[in-house]
């Protein structure tokens, strides 16, 4: 990993506080007043233990990882093979760890749903940056998230190489559909928008070429291009000439992406990133 993707992991980890929250909460629902079996364990024990990946992957989740067994045990050591953003090959080695026994084991499952799901994320996000590579595209992720768990999986996304979306809806303006009806029409919809919060990005879905024109016209700063048939794709990037970003969004799956990026558009929007989740194959043993 280069030093610039690094930087670019950091921008959208989520501050310590908010991984400790999000650990606590876990920690909450699984060990709740007391991890009963773990009370076999002699509480002075110290072990070593390794964690496997069966499968080829993309890692995510380490800080979260690493705050479930620092919690429980502040000496605990760890030492990674693989980073953030690394592949990994199946059968390989992820990291070493030495410390408490009991702290290990009560740990281990809430330290595993973190790192499981959040590879997942950035492993889904790695196949489908990988069918644009070479292209103008870029993937991004939308607001179909685990709750309580989105910027956890935007970093994530992240560190699959794709390219975050706004955060919620606080941070950018999206006409559509029901806005713009509500509204009275795109023109209408783009100068409350801007009269209300002229701060914000403003992105305007449009169904047509008429109204990517009035999207245009009214000064949106992209427009999302929803359910476009190819033909239709390559007709709006000709008629924005660059003029404001398009993105894609409605019916993208992984084989048609290639398809879509080959027309032009700037970016492709899919909820697959995050929302339909399958764990990662990691196992993690502790050593006789």
């Amino acid at each position: 990993m280069t030093a610039s993707d690094s930087r670019h992991l950091a921008d959208a980890l989520p501050s310590d506080d908010e991984i400790l929250a999000a650990v606590d909460r876990s920690f909450a629902e699984d060990v709740g007043p007391g991890d009963a079996t773990a009370d076999l364990i002699d509480p002075a024990k110290r072990i070593t233990a390794t964690l496997t990946c069966r499968e080829d992957a993309v890692l995510a989740g380490a800080p979260w990882f690493e705050a479930c067994f620092r919690t429980l045990d502040p000496d605990v050591s760890i030492d990674w093979a693989f980073h953030d953003g690394d592949r990994i090959p199946a059968g390989s080695v992820v990291c070493r760890m030495e410390g408490l026994a009991r702290a290990l084991v009560t740990a281990e499952r809430s330290a595993l749903n973190f790192l499981q799901m959040l590879s997942s994320t950035a492993t889904a996000t790695a196949h489908f940056v990988d069918a644009i590579a070479g292209t103008r595209t870029r993937m991004l992720d939308t607001r179909k998230t685990l709750p309580g768990l989105r910027r956890a999986q935007k970093y994530a996304v992240r560190c699959g190489g794709g390219t975050n979306h706004r955060m919620g809806l606080f941070d950018a303006m999206m006409l559509k559909e029901n806005h713009i009806i509500a509204a009275g029409g795109i023109p209408q919809a783009i100068a409350d928008a801007r009269r209300i919060h002229p701060e914000l990005p403003l992105i305007v879905e449009v169904e047509n070429l008429d109204e990517l024109q009035q999207a245009i016209d009214g000064g949106a700063d992209r427009a999302l291009i929803d359910n476009f048939t190819l033909p239709m794709m390559r007709d709006a990037v000709a008629l924005t000439a660059g003029r404001i970003p398009l993105e894609v969004s409605g019916n993208v799956e992984l084989h048609t992406l290639r398809d879509i990026a080959s027309t032009g558009v700037d970016f492709v929007s899919s909820g697959a990133l995050t929302k339909n989740v399958r764990a990662i194959d990691l196992s993690l043993r502790l050593d006789l």
